[in-house]
Parts: C-alpha cells; sequence; structure tokens
C-alpha cells in the first residue's frame, strides 16, 4: 500500500471510492475544487497496481470567524471494504492533518461523523484524539444526527 498526495488523475478513482462506501457523493466540480484549492491537504491511498483504495479530501475552513485561527477540515474519506484495518484511514488522516499544520499553520482539524459509525468513531476518537463538540441534529441527507468533532494540531500560547 502507499499513501501519497492526490493527483488530478485521481479525482475519478477517489470518485468511485466513495460511491462504493459512501451514501453522501460529490460531483466532480466538488473534487477538482479541493484539488485544486488546497492540492496539498488530500491523499489517495493505491494498491500495488496503483488503483485508489482509500483517500482523504481535505480544505481549510473558508468560512471562519474575523479573528478565528485557522483550521482544516476533513470533508470526506474512505477506505475500500477489503482495505480496512490496515491502517490506512488513520495515515491518511495524519498526512493531511500534518499537511494542514505544517502549510497551513492550522490550529486544529474538524470533521462530521454520523452518530451510528462506530468503527469511523473508533478511529477519530480512540486513536487520533478527536472530541465530540456538538451534535448537528439531521445533519445528513437522511435526517441521521452527527458529531461535530475537534482535534487540536498545535498549541494556541
Amino acid at each position: 500500500m502507499n499513501v501519497r498526495p492526490l493527483r488530478i488523475d485521481d479525482l475519478l478513482g477517489m470518485q468511485a471510492c466513495n460511491l462504493q462506501n459512501l451514501p453522501e457523493n460529490y460531483t466532480m466540480k466538488y473534487y477538482l475544487y479541493h484539488a485544486m484549492t488546497w492540492p496539498s491537504l488530500s491523499y489517495v491511498a493505491e494498491d500495488n497496481k496503483g488503483r485508489i483504495v482509500g483517500y482523504i479530501l481535505a480544505k481549510m475552513e473558508e468560512d471562519k470567524a474575523e479573528n478565528e485561527e485557522p483550521h482544516g477540515h476533513v470533508t470526506s474519506i474512505s477506505v475500500l471494504r477489503s482495505y480496512r484495518r490496515l491502517g490506512l484511514a488513520k495515515k491518511l488522516m495524519v498526512q493531511s492533518q500534518q499537511a494542514m499544520a505544517n502549510i497551513y499553520g492550522a490550529s486544529y482539524v474538524s470533521l462530521h461523523v454520523r452518530k451510528s459509525n462506530r468503527a469511523a468513531l473508533g478511529l477519530y476518537r480512540d486513536s487520533l484524539g478527536f472530541t465530540v463538540k456538538d451534535i448537528e441534529k439531521r445533519y445528513y441527507a437522511d435526517g441521521e444526527d452527527a458529531y461535530a468533532m475537534h482535534l487540536l494540531l498545535k498549541s494556541n500560547i
């Protein structure tokens, strides 16, 4: 398995991975916007044949308050079922988080996760140290609530 920065020619593979795994799907324009605006924050995991088996789509938050510190946001992360439990999701998260802090000076990263997604909650909370900041009612299109989670990336001193 290889984890590397996103390239434009990876977008179709990322979208296919998303369509296979997640109920929330994005247009190609949305993937392209992330890739062009924050090229250093999104990564892919590829198998030994170069096929995309996982990805993280991330950005810097654009709608922040005037005095708010810069922070990143994980828009989407997905790993194909047959490649799960190999540490790929954690590796993708860590790579993106490091880029957010090192390149953009992000003080924290945020994400949303379905309340019912126990595997993702285990990764975010138990392996990576995220905390639940809020519950967003009916966040997803099907009406499920989301946990709004945060992880501090650097000291605010």
